[in-house]
C-alpha cells in the first residue's frame, strides 16, 4: 500500500457545514482517548464511510480533497491525529502532525 508522500500528497476528508462555518469533520475514540480526523485515499471510499463517522444529523456534509501537509497543519493545533481509513473504516495508516 502506498503511503502518504510528496508523490502521493491528497487526502480525501469530510468537511461539516460547506462555504458557511465550515470545518474539517473530527472523531474521537474514546476507548483509547486519542482525537482524529478521519482521512481516506479515495473520494467513494469517504463517501461510503460517511454514515459510519460520528456527525449531526442535521448539517450538511461534503467530501473533499486536501493536502496533507495542509490538513496536518490545521488540526496539529488542536491535538488531533490523522488517521487513513479503509472502507470498512479499519486504520490503515497512522499521522502525526
Amino acid at each position: 500500500m502506498t503511503k502518504i508522500n510528496d508523490k502521493n500528497p491528497w487526502l480525501w476528508v469530510v468537511i461539516q457545514n460547506p462555504g458557511e462555518n465550515e470545518q474539517i469533520l473530527g472523531q474521537h475514540d474514546e476507548k483509547n482517548g486519542v482525537s482524529f480526523i478521519p482521512s481516506f485515499r479515495e473520494k467513494d471510499t469517504a463517501l461510503i464511510c460517511l454514515r459510519q463517522l460520528a456527525h449531526e444529523a442535521n448539517e450538511k456534509y461534503e467530501v473533499q480533497a486536501i493536502h496533507y501537509k495542509q490538513l496536518g497543519r490545521q488540526v496539529a493545533e488542536d491535538g488531533f491525529l490523522i488517521f487513513v481509513l479503509n472502507e470498512k473504516g479499519e486504520v490503515i495508516e497512522k499521522i502525526e502532525p
